[in-house]
């Protein structure tokens, strides 16, 4: 199809697409406008990766705006949000405007209100149904990107119900529904009311195979020599291969490519590419080495820690790895320099298989098995899975195809994988939402926003789901359903009345503030429980309300405000260990595991700061909540250490974790510690202040002295530490102080200087003709100081949820 026949698109657009080299639609596309894209009849579009799914979505959006309506796409991850934000900003040259949510879970995001596309995740979109935003009200098309992942026990189930909300909320709303990998399509474009595109068609050819001996094997049954030279491992002689130059039979000249590692651990995707990278180094030209170097210098600059030095000295060799431990500023250098063909092989988990821009000529999927809790062991990867991994193969326009490669290790084996894999089709989709997590949090929303006010309503509601679609099994929605509408009622969320449902005051706090209900009850309790043994060092057998379960006792929300009223406690007597301990124990936090010999360490630990804790410890006979509460315990002790001004290479050690992972656990205890001062007063207790300086000192990862001194925009941890020892103590003074005394303290950067004045509100922030004081002293530190190179960018202020 050529895009001059495109119908009920903007006037503009066929000449932009020509701009861009496209004069014809790829088969997919045109199916998809076939079936009524552009005129806003639904679509789910199962198409492989690099086959033009974002062209499906920007023809269904732009056709939309056209119409005067607005445009919602959904991502699962904020990487992503950030990747499509860019992509869609080249329409505002036509006055459009574009704008992008993806934290602050407790507003509406009413400023989006004005733009014609959104760009936001699952659980953004969430919460501003929650919130009652008023501009969802005037969608007339959402795309949903990535749509299989409604599989994802995590994130499947606020998929699932967004999408029933939204179409709820707009009944004529046009739904687009994407994905690479949908073993069962035809459900859900039946589920959206959809019409369905299904195509295996690629722009450039996806030969899948697997590796054994000295050779490729083929699906086609075809096999190419790729020899392993002596003590080289398999994954090598394959990167070897791809990097080497070759020539066609007519005499052209094919460049060597890239190639995408996957591996089971992060731990290997380290090692893997430490090792890769003498593979790829003789392959690199006086020029790629510069410019590596430099990406390497900005690497370090990052964080100070090993990881950051092991990626930098990786990335030299022209290697990288790429796992969700590694910091922001890691992963985009990371990427950018492999879309810019500098890195030539990069060493992932599937972190990098969810999304992300990062195709290359091969795909190795080197690991196919990884640990697996629930089955004791290592299982399988999904076909899934190993699909999504194997489509970011081939790069159109500059690769004259795509391999994805599994590696044999017998001829067994190589049988195994191609049946397992090669030859396989993905496993359908099924909906997770019925598992009672799940329920319990989206059945509060639902009511508290009014979706449904009676039992027969929520079941109504939820007969609009995939769960409901799919589902065979009579009544057990309905059972569990109840289960939930119990424990909810019982814990003081709900009221319940001749099967009449409302949330109370406290029930509307938690849906607004995006809490698990768990959650909340566990911060309650933790809250009361402080108010009754303020000051005592033993800990009591009192009954939790988060511990309870629907056939159990519990503590409502009314009866522990009426035992804290009148409580007179001293806030300052609450240790900012256990706040963070609190925070630490609900299900909304991803706790760090107990390793080999911790178990003693914070035993030792516990024993000697259990009055600190915000809650009777369990018994050690109670194997898995006593291990449970080491972990938190665990957790918190990594969250009192930033707060300490621990430096960040002694956390990574001490805890074996990333710079990613700290900065995920300090946002997602800030969210919750802002939600726990909500709490607070919803059942007037006194902790307020508390909790609000336990916030900000693990927002900025600060001791108190620091607290206002690291809430002046730009000065952040380690600035403020200097401003303070140069005497500046908070920001009244940093107001009034002297500006060569400033400089000093900021190590002679005058615009870093200059920003901070003017934040802190100084009269006359200018730092022209100033010269540092020469009495203040200034400890030199590694220049590795992430603060200096992020310093503008807007910080998001929530828990990422679950970035894979």
């Amino acid at each position: 199809m050529d895009v001059a026949d495109l119908p009920g698109v903007p006037d503009w657009l066929p000449e932009h697409l020509r701009a861009d080299g496209i004069e014809q639609l790829y088969p997919p596309q045109a199916e998809a406008v076939d079936a009524g894209v552009t005129e806003g009849e639904n679509i789910v579009a199962a198409i492989p990766t690099a086959s033009g799914k974002t062209l499906v979505a920007e023809l269904a959006m732009l056709s939309a705006v056209a119409r005067g309506g607005k445009a919602l796409y959904i991502v699962p991850l904020r990487a992503l949000a950030s990747e499509k934000q860019t992509e869609f900003e080249q329409f505002e040259q036509y006055g459009l405007s574009v704008g992008v949510s993806t934290g602050n879970y407790e507003s509406d995001g009413g400023w989006l209100g004005d733009k014609d596309i959104v760009v936001a995740t699952s659980e953004k979109v969430d919460s501003l149904v929650r919130n009652d935003a008023p501009w969802l009200e005037d969608l007339t098309c959402v795309v949903s990107d990535e749509v299989h992942l409604v599989d994802d026990g995590q994130r499947g189930p606020t998929l699932e119900v967004t999408l029933a909300k939204l179409r709820r909320l707009n009944p004529d709303l046009q739904t687009v529904a994407l994905s690479a990998t949908i073993g069962n399509a035809g459900e859900l474009a039946g589920w959206l009311d959809a019409e369905l595109v299904d195509s295996d068609w690629r722009p450039i050819e996806l030969q899948k195979g697997v590796h054994y001996g000295q050779a490729l094997h083929l699906e086609d049954g075809s096999q190419q020599p790729l020899a392993v030279q002596n003590n080289e491992k398999p994954t090598a002689a394959i990167v070897r291969d791809t990097l080497q130059d070759d020539t066609d039979e007519d005499g052209t000249v094919e460049e060597g490519g890239s190639t995408l590692v996957f591996v089971n651990s992060r731990r290997n995707a380290e090692a893997a590419a430490g090792r890769l990278g003498s593979t790829v180094r003789p392959h690199l030209s006086g020029d790629e080495r510069a410019r590596l170097a430099d990406i390497a210098d900005e690497i370090r600059d990052v964080s100070d820690t090993e990881t950051s030095d092991d990626l930098a000295d990786a990335v030299e060799d022209g290697a990288a790895f790429h796992h969700a431990g590694l910091a922001r500023g890691h992963r985009e250098l990371v990427e950018q320099a492999f879309q810019d063909r500098l890195v030539k092989v990069v060493c992932a988990t599937p972190t990098l298989a969810a999304g992300v821009n990062t195709p290359s000529r091969r795909v190795v999927v080197r690991d196919w098995r990884r640990y697996d809790g629930s089955a004791g062991g290592m299982a399988p990867l999904s076909v899934l899975e190993v699909h999504q991994m194997m489509g970011r193969a081939g790069r159109p326009g500059l690769d004259p195809y795509g391999e994805a490669v599994l590696i044999a290790s017998s001829h067994d084996e190589l049988d195994e994988l191609f049946e397992r894999y090669v030859w396989a089709d993905p496993e359908p989709v099924r909906s997770k939402l019925a598992a009672e997590p799940a329920l319990r949090t989206h059945i509060l929303a639902t009511v508290s926003s009014g979706f449904a006010r009676s039992r027969s309503g929520l079941l109504e509601f939820l007969e609009q789901t995939l769960y409901a679609s799919q589902t065979d099994e009579s009544g057990r929605l309905e059972r569990v359903v109840d289960d939930v509408l119990t424990y909810l009622e019982r814990n003081g969320f709900l009221e319940v009345d001749s099967g009449e449902l409302d949330a109370t005051s406290l029930g509307h706090t938690v849906s607004r503030l995006y809490l698990d209900p768990m959650s909340a009850a566990e911060i309650v309790d933790g809250l009361e429980y402080w108010a009754r043994h303020s000051g005592e060092s033993e800990a009591g057998d009192e009954p939790s309300a988060a511990d309870a379960t629907a056939d159990g006792a519990f503590s409502t929300a009314s009866e522990l405000a009426e035992e804290q009223a009148g409580a007179d406690i001293d806030p300052d007597d609450i240790s900012a260990l256990g706040l963070y301990h609190l925070v630490s124990r609900t299900p909304d936090m991803y706790q760090l595991y107990l390793r080999s010999g911790d178990r003693e360490e914070y035993e030792m630990e516990l024993y000697e700061r259990e009055d600190e804790l915000l809650g009777p410890t369990p018994s050690e006979f109670e194997d898995e909540r006593f291990e449970d509460w080491l972990s938190a315990l665990k957790t918190a002790r990594l969250l009192e250490d930033w707060a300490s001004e621990v430096d960040e290479e002694t956390i990574t050690d001490h805890y074996g974790v990333g710079p990613g992972d700290i900065r995920g656990k300090v946002e997602t205890a800030q969210w919750l510690l802002g939600a726990a001062e909500s709490l607070a007063g919803e059942v007037d207790s006194d902790a307020a202040r508390a909790i609000s300086e336990a916030r900000i000192r693990v927002e900025h990862g600060v001791r108190e002295e620091l607290v206002d001194l690291a809430g002046v925009r730009g000065v952040g941890r380690k600035r403020a530490r200097r401003l303070f020892e140069a005497g500046i103590a908070d920001r009244a003074e940093l107001r009034d102080a002297a500006k060569p005394v400033v400089l000093a303290a900021l190590r002679g950067r005058q615009k870093t200087a200059k920003n901070v004045l003017e934040n802190a509100g100084h009269r006359d922030p200018s730092m022209e003709g100033v010269e540092p004081d020469p009495n203040v002293e200034v400890h030199e530190e590694s220049p590795r100081d992430g603060e200096e190179d992020y310093e503008d960018e807007p910080e998001e202020d929530q828990s990422s949820l679950g970035d894979f």
